[in-house]
C-alpha cells in the first residue's frame, strides 16, 4: 500500500503496520498511531467524527491516557479502527489528505511528541519458553546431560512478576542493590549487583476480560491477544542466584523492565507467521495446536557504553520460541485465572541456536568467561553503569517491513 504520508525507506512503520501507543502533545496525552515518522493524534480524529461510522459506543476511549479502554472494545472493534486508519492514510484517499485544518491539529513529527507507557499493566507473567535459553542456563548451572528440568517440555514454565516496575522505553533504571553470596564458603554480603544483565524478550498484551474460573482454549487465545511489544526484562544475576531458592526471582527481577512504546497488532503480523519447533513429547490436549503459530521477527541488541558508539552484540529471532503465545495464554488460564485488558506476558529470554543469537549477557559471555569487545576498545561481561541497552525488532517479507521501533534504557548508578 502507498500512503500520502511520507514514509522513509526502511521505516518500521509503513501503512501496513498502524501500531497503537500513547503520546503527549504538549498540553494533552492521548491514544495515537504512527506512519513513517508522523504521529497521528486519534483524539483529534474522534473530535472530527472520523470514527462515527464504526458505531463505537464509547468514543471516550480515544481521549484516555492509556490504551486499556480502547483494547477492551474487543478485537472486532479495534481492528475496524486499524483498517479505517489505513483507508484514511492511503494515497488515493482524499478525505483527511485534503483537510488541512484536521491535519494541522492531528499530525505531528515523531520528534515533537513524547512517548508514554501505552497501557496500565495490572498483571504481569514472565514465561521461560526458549529451549535454547533454558538449555544454556541448565548447562551452566546444573548437569549438562540433564540441562532441562523434567517439566520443561510438558508445560510453558512461568511466574507472576512485578508489574509496577514495568516502564516505557527511554526510562533509565538504577542499578539494584541486594544480597549476594560471591563465595560459597563466605557469608552473604549486601550491595549493588555486579552482574546486571538484559533479557531479550517479546511480550504480548491481552485485549479482553474473562471471569474468574474460566479458561481460554489454545484455539481461542489469539482472540484475546491485542498485540506485541519489545521487552527488556533486566536481571541481577548474582542477586537471583542467592535468592531464588525456593520460590524463584524476587529483587533480582523487580527493579525495572522496559517495553517499546508502540504496540504492534497481531493483524499487522499475520503474514509473518511460521511453524515453531517440533514439540516432543506431544503436548497435552489443552496445549496441542497445529499450523504456523510462531512469528518470524528479527531481533537485535546493541550496547552503547556511555557516549561511545553502540555495538551490535546479538541477533536472534522470535520464531525460535518453543512454546507459542497461544499455548502460554491457554496454560495461564487453564486453572481458572482471569485476565484483563492490559495484562502483559513476557516470552522469556529469546536465544537462538548460535552463540551470536543468545539473548542475554549471561549466555553471550558464558557466565563471564568470554568478554564482548566494544567498539570503543572496552570489554563487557555484564552491564556497566551508564551503558545504554538498545533493542530492535522487525519482520520483513516481500518488500514489507513491520517493526517495533526501539526499546532503550540507560543503567544509572545505584541509589544511596
Amino acid at each position: 500500500m502507498k500512503s500520502w504520508i511520507p514514509i522513509p525507506a526502511g521505516s518500521d512503520f509503513p501503512i501496513e503496520n498502524i501500531p497503537f501507543g500513547i503520546c503527549s502533545f504538549g498540553d494533552h496525552i492521548s491514544p495515537s498511531t504512527r506512519v513513517g515518522d508522523t504521529v497521528i493524534d486519534l483524539s483529534v480524529l474522534a473530535d472530527y467524527g472520523y470514527f462515527d461510522l464504526l458505531e463505537i459506543d464509547d468514543l471516550t476511549v480515544f481521549y484516555e491516557p492509556v490504551l486499556n479502554p480502547f483494547m477492551s472494545l474487543g478485537k472486532a472493534k479495534t481492528n475496524a479502527v486499524r483498517l479505517l486508519l489505513q483507508d484514511l492514510f492511503k494515497i488515493d484517499s482524499g478525505d483527511l489528505q485534503h483537510n488541512d485544518e484536521v491535519k494541522s491539529l492531528a499530525l505531528f513529527s515523531f520528534d515533537a511528541v513524547g512517548m508514554k507507557m501505552p497501557v496500565f499493566v495490572g498483571d504481569y507473567t514472565d514465561f521461560y519458553s526458549s529451549i535454547e535459553h533454558a538449555t544454556n542456563v541448565g548447562v551452566m548451572f546444573r548437569d549438562p546431560a540433564n540441562a532441562l528440568l523434567p517439566n520443561w517440555r510438558h508445560l510453558p514454565v512461568g511466574y507472576h512478576g512485578r508489574s509496577s516496575s514495568i516502564v516505557v522505553s527511554g526510562t533509565n533504571i538504577h542499578r539494584p542493590k541486594g544480597q549476594t553470596k560471591p563465595n560459597e564458603d563466605q557469608p552473604a554480603i549486601f550491595g549493588p549487583t555486579k552482574q546486571l544483565d538484559f533479557e531479550l524478550e517479546m511480550a504480548f498484551i491481552t485485549s479482553g476480560e474473562t471471569p474468574l474460573g474460566s479458561t481460554i482454549s489454545v484455539e481461542k487465545a489469539r482472540e484475546y491477544i491485542f498485540g506485541l511489544v519489545l521487552f527488556n526484562d533486566l536481571s541481577a544475576r548474582d542477586i537471583q542466584k542467592w535468592e531464588y531458592v525456593p520460590l524463584g526471582p524476587f529483587l533480582s527481577k523487580s527493579f525495572g523492565s522496559v517495553i517499546s512504546p508502540w504496540i504492534v497488532t497481531l493483524e499487522a503480523l499475520e503474514n509473518f507467521r511460521v511453524e515453531g519447533p517440533v514439540q516432543e513429547p506431544q503436548p497435552m490436549s489443552y496445549l496441542k495446536q497445529t499450523g504456523p503459530n510462531n512469528f518470524d521477527i528479527q531481533l537485535e541488541v546493541y550496547l552503547k557504553p556511555g557516549i561511545a558508539s553502540e555495538s551490535l552484540i546479538c541477533r536472534s529471532n522470535f520464531k525460535h520460541m518453543y512454546w507459542s503465545m497461544d499455548q502460554q495464554l491457554a496454560h495461564q488460564t487453564v486453572a481458572g485465572c482471569n485476565i484483563n485488558a492490559g495484562d502483559l506476558y513476557g516470552s522469556g529470554t529469546i536465544s537462538g541456536p548460535t552463540p551470536d543469537s543468545y539473548g542475554s549477557m549471561l549466555e553471550l559471555c558464558w557466565k563471564g568467561t568470554k568478554p564482548i569487545q566494544m567498539k570503543d576498545g572496552s570489554q563487557r561481561v555484564f552491564i556497566h553503569d551508564h551503558d545504554t541497552i538498545i533493542m530492535k525488532a522487525f519482520a520483513e517479507k516481500d518488500g514489507i517491513r513491520i517493526g517495533f521501533g526501539s526499546c532503550e534504557t540507560t543503567i544509572l548508578p545505584a541509589n544511596n
